[in-house]
């Protein structure tokens, strides 16, 4: 056996026990959540299912909600950290929704992920199941005209088994927060622009995903450290397998193969877009909450480059920033790809 097999071997194998672990954690974890409300047997063999952990954001949940149901989502299952807002009760009266609840730390559960996991072990297997956090809006070629079960059939017939989706950071022209965002309202009529470049890519040797950084995030908070701006890769839609595990919030998962999801020969592989709505009226006080729990990554270095900046009242727009406008829009600008889907 040559050496270069040899520590393909040894790579794969490290992978395999690393996938195992995860799934360990992850049905350990499952002690952290209590049933507040189960639907899932009301879940058809076709629906394609969204899975969401979150805290305290009642206000953005009527349109999230309204959202991902005209895609086509059937079934939404989501995990409430300690909201205090009235998210869990609002979400228990949604007929279409099974809810659980947890007091143990987001941190500890690796960011969420391992309760995540669980809940795709033992819901999503068999199902098309996207990840998402409840400030992020999936895009893809078509949507304003296909379904996300005409994306999904597609991706089936083309035996592609997880689908990409970068972050797309969006903001208001003018001030943070000057505009009050309201309940059920649609977030782009405020955060409607973006960075259209000043974006890098990296490969990541040992998972094989794309590490991308960028963006008005990266501009503005991390303008003096930019190796620490948050990732912006991630693949959020997956034909679940139990098998399967994500690794670090939906950037990477495992089986490696999954994160394959870019074509390194020229080509293009069809590809959509995450719209992060973060930055509305109610970011400098979501920011400070965070930052005072302290439960996020990297000692919550993101948000205490939030915290230096935000009163000041920074504004992200400038005069490279593009106003959204669709989905065409992106492709045209390189930012997402319909690849060979007609």
């Amino acid at each position: 056996m040559g050496k270069g097999r040899a520590l393909s071997f040894v790579s794969s194998y490290r992978l395999r026990v690393q996938r195992r672990r995860w799934l360990i954690r992850a049905v350990r974890k499952r002690r952290d959540l209590t049933s507040v409300v189960n639907r899932t047997r009301a879940i058809r063999k076709t629906d394609v299912l969204l899975f969401c952990t979150l805290r305290n954001e009642k206000v953005r949940l009527p349109y999230f909600l309204k959202y991902y149901r005209k895609m086509g989502v059937r079934h939404f299952l989501f995990v409430d950290n300690g909201s205090t807002d009235g998210s869990a009760e609002y979400l228990r009266e949604q007929k279409d929704c099974s809810l659980w609840s947890t007091q143990a730390g987001y941190k500890r559960a690796r960011f969420g992920m391992d309760w995540m996991n669980w809940l795709l072990l033992k819901y999503g297997h068999g199902h098309w199941c996207l990840t998402v956090d409840p400030d992020e809006f999936f895009i893809y070629p078509f949507c304003d005209t296909r379904p996300i079960q005409a994306l999904t059939d597609w991706l089936d017939a083309s035996s592609i088994k997880s689908f990409s989706a970068m972050l797309l950071d969006m903001y208001p022209k003018g001030k943070i927060g000057a505009q009050t965002y309201l309940p059920g309202q649609d977030p782009l009529e405020i955060t409607s622009w973006f960075d259209s470049g000043n974006y890098s890519i990296q490969k990541n040797a040992r998972y094989g995903n794309l590490w991308i950084q960028g963006g008005p995030r990266q501009r503005v908070f991390f303008a003096d450290q930019p190796e620490l701006a948050p990732a912006l890769n991630k693949i959020p839609l997956v034909k679940w397998e139990r098998k399967n595990a994500y690794v670090s919030s939906t950037h990477m998962l495992l089986p490696r193969g999954l994160n394959l999801v870019y074509d390194e020969w020229g080509g293009e592989k069809a590809s959509g877009l995450l719209l992060h709505t973060k930055f509305l009226s109610t970011f400098d006080a979501k920011a400070r909450e965070e930052l005072d729990r302290k439960q996020h990554y990297n000692a919550s270095v993101e948000y205490r480059a939030y915290a230096d900046l935000i009163q000041d009242q920074p504004e992200l727009w400038c005069k490279w920033s593009e106003k959204y406008i669709n989905w065409r829009q992106l492709e045209i600008l390189g930012l997402m790809s319909k690849g060979n889907w007609a």
